[in-house]
């Protein structure tokens, strides 16, 4: 009976992160769909990682993406041909560069956020009391899992 149970308990896992996975992403894209930016998810993510943690080295950026310094040269190329990322002189080494967001790039952000909580907070007028009741509650939860 315990094997049974099991097995039971990891079918139902398995769906709900299939289902949370696919809702999650249906989720994203809706909400990218709305700023219509030439700016990849990488790169606006990068964006948004220096505006909201400060500057930071090309390889400390791409440390904290997760991705390879190569491919993180690639975005901040293209962030700083959109004029939307400065280099500046390391404070204290002077074989480094710091990254910083600039106004236009602090000025994209905004509007980006902007809208996408505008279209959002439209879908959830459209919910009933106990639904956006249940979202509040998911919330913190949500949060937990997109830092681990």
């Amino acid at each position: 009976m315990n094997v049974m149970m099991n097995e039971t308990t990891r079918t139902a896992r398995s769906g709900l992160a299939e289902e949370l996975r696919i809702s999650v992403a249906r989720l994203s894209r809706r909400l990218r769909a709305q700023v219509g930016s030439d700016l990849s998810v990488t790169q606006f993510s990068a964006l948004a990682v220096l505006e909201r943690h400060g500057e930071m080295t090309p390889s400390e950026l791409a440390e904290h993406e997760h991705v390879k310094p190569p491919s993180m040269t690639r975005t901040v190329a293209a962030l700083e041909a959109a004029r939307l990322v400065a280099r500046r002189p390391h404070a204290t080494d002077r074989r480094q560069v710091v990254l910083a967001v600039t106004e236009p790039g602090r000025a994209l952000l905004g509007e980006h956020r902007r809208r996408k909580e505008a279209w959002l907070a439209m879908r959830l007028a459209e919910l009933t009391e106990e639904e956006r009741a249940a979202l509040e509650r998911a919330v913190p939860i949500l949060e937990r899992l997109s830092r681990s």
